[in-house]
């Protein structure tokens, strides 16, 4: 497994992520098994959310915690809050309570770093600064990133949040959902209308030392479904996928992941699964880097042009 500094400011950190959004329903026996494994094949990091499986995903992996409190110091655990039902909520207020519940649930001290889950409109970078001056003195979180936000969001907030700027922005990122890397193709191109645009993201969050993670790693769309062995709607990719696996010893679904970590300015790839074995498989993508030309062949197989 390859470790990474996030936002060079947070090292020893493993490019692969453990996201736990689908443990809530998981028995205590099955979760020392799933983190073993995890900690086994060189993971050390862990991705929470406070709406989890309604904060019954954070609340089962704190009991783990509190049987075998040892395991917190062989881990980074990131978790995220502002998603309300119905809205986002980047208020003073309902940062720092979401914290308290957060730290409550997962039974530790401090998270190492607390992600704002999707932009709220409404937010005020000030109101964000004076939470994560409170959450940081008193020593709650260590630091902070944010998740799908764009380059111009991330940079009205970083002018105003100062050494607690954010290090990491969390973006859907796979062989199947490319957005973040198509507008480099296409540059003063036209472009099919509904194009979406980032924003230049990628290359602001490069420029700015901020860690791109991926999520949905392995899906196509949003929440569509995965696109591995998805032979009917992405058969030229399943073949390529298939044909690396078989050159590097690995399954396609750690070459599918290793196709997101080859790309420059992206540190982490989260990955999330219920079974040991998965875990095992996905963690070898840390240990893999495809070349340049496997690279533009997996994007090419799954449909995208280059101009």
């Amino acid at each position: 497994m390859e470790y990474i500094s996030i936002g060079g400011k947070l090292p020893g950190v493993s490019r692969v992520v453990m996201g736990c959004m689908r443990i809530g329903a998981m028995d205590e026996k099955s979760m020392d098994e799933l983190i073993d494994a995890a900690l086994a094949s060189g993971i050390n990091a862990f991705d929470h959310a406070d709406i989890y499986g309604g904060g019954e995903s954070e609340r089962r992996f704190g009991n783990i915690l509190r049987e075998h409190p040892s395991l917190r110091d062989r881990m980074f655990i990131q978790s995220k809050c502002g998603i309300k039902e119905g809205e986002y909520d980047f208020s003073r207020e309902h940062i720092l309570s979401s914290v308290d519940g957060i730290l409550k649930r997962l039974s530790i001290d401090s998270l190492d770093l607390l992600i704002l889950h999707r932009p709220d409109v409404l937010g005020e970078p000030e109101e964000v600064a004076e939470a994560f001056d409170e959450l940081k003195s008193s020593g709650k979180v260590r630091a902070f990133g944010a998740s799908n936000m764009s380059a111009c969001q991330l940079e009205m907030y970083n002018r105003v949040l100062g050494e607690n700027r954010f290090l990491a922005d969390q973006l859907q990122l796979s062989c199947a959902h490319t957005l973040l890397v198509d507008e480099g193709f296409n540059v003063n191109m036209m472009v099919p209308a509904g194009t979406v645009r980032t924003g230049g993201t990628l290359e602001y969050c490069r420029m700015n030392g901020i860690t791109i993670q991926s999520w949905s790693t392995l899906q196509y769309g949003f929440f569509e479904g995965t696109f591995l062995n998805n032979r009917e709607k992405y058969p030229e990719l399943n073949r390529k996928l298939d044909e690396l696996a078989a050159k590097y010893g690995v399954t396609a679904g750690a070459v599918a992941t290793a196709f997101v970590l080859r790309i420059p300015g992206v540190g982490q790839a989260v990955i999330g699964s219920t079974k040991p074995a998965r875990i095992r498989e996905l963690a070898e993508a840390g240990s893999i880097t495809l070349t340049h030309s496997e690279w533009y062949e997996l994007y090419r197989s799954a449909g995208n042009r280059l101009p």
